[in-house]
């Protein structure tokens, strides 16, 4: 199935948005929408390299099996996100479902030679890729400093960026933003390397301060948005 670009949610936060009309046309001709169910996998750990995507909704984890078994998530992919290592080996990650997602698939020896004829957007890839560096390493710097607190709040505050609710909300002139959780308490502690109850008593220390609110499931409301960026940045 094929979907035009101008249907695309998410058309001016992904790689695509660097192209024209014109330019879009040829590319939409390479790509096939794809929907996957929570949890099916789009990429398996050291798989051949062959598809390239665009996120288009839904959200998705990169994770890897420890040498103990346990599964380990060490990032997260949200609508806009580019997934795929154009001109690169195989990746040692496992890409799955956390929601049940749609994307634009593109073989990868297709994408790569767009990704010649159009420099725009593969200037665009590098500075992501460059941008996902400079995330990953503030996100080392939180799990090794941060108090608990910490990183519960820099956590929330960073899903409710990258799914683009708050400016989106905002919008609509209301000062809450709200979404869903797309991991568990458990998932969360692992990725935060927190224990769960740990992950738990700072989600309800926020929502006693007015900072959150957390209405039942994995939902949650930004109540008091700046208040959350400086609990994120409260390291010591």
């Amino acid at each position: 199935m094929t979907r035009r670009c101008s249907d695309c949610g998410v058309r001016d936060r992904s790689l695509c948005g660097s192209l024209n009309d014109t330019e879009l046309v040829h590319l939409a001709r390479l790509g096939v929408q794809r929907r996957l169910v929570r949890g099916e996998s789009l990429v398996r750990a050291d798989d051949p390299p062959l598809i390239c995507a665009n996120l288009q909704s839904g959200a998705m984890k990169v994770s890897s099996v420890t040498a103990g078994g346990d599964d380990a998530i060490v990032g997260l992919l949200y609508p806009g996100d580019f997934i795929g290592r154009p001109f690169a080996g195989s990746d040692h990650h496992d890409v799955v479902a956390l929601t049940d997602v749609e994307l634009c698939v593109f073989q990868r020896a297709d994408f790569e030679r767009a990704l010649t004829e159009h420099r725009e957007m593969e200037q665009k890839l590098l500075q992501r890729t460059l941008a996902e560096l400079d995330r990953a390493r503030r996100w080392l710097m939180l799990l090794g400093r941060a108090t608990a607190t910490a990183r519960v709040a820099g956590f929330l505050d960073d899903v409710q960026r990258r799914l683009g609710v708050n400016d989106c909300q905002r919008g609509m002139a209301t000062e809450s933003v709200a979404f869903d959780l797309p991991l568990s308490r458990g998932e969360m502690a692992d990725l935060l390397g927190l224990t769960i109850e740990t992950v738990s008593r700072q989600m309800t220390r926020l929502r006693a301060g007015g900072i959150i609110d957390l209405p039942g499931g994995r939902a949650v409301v930004i109540r008091d948005a700046a208040a959350l960026a400086e609990a994120a940045d409260a390291f010591a």
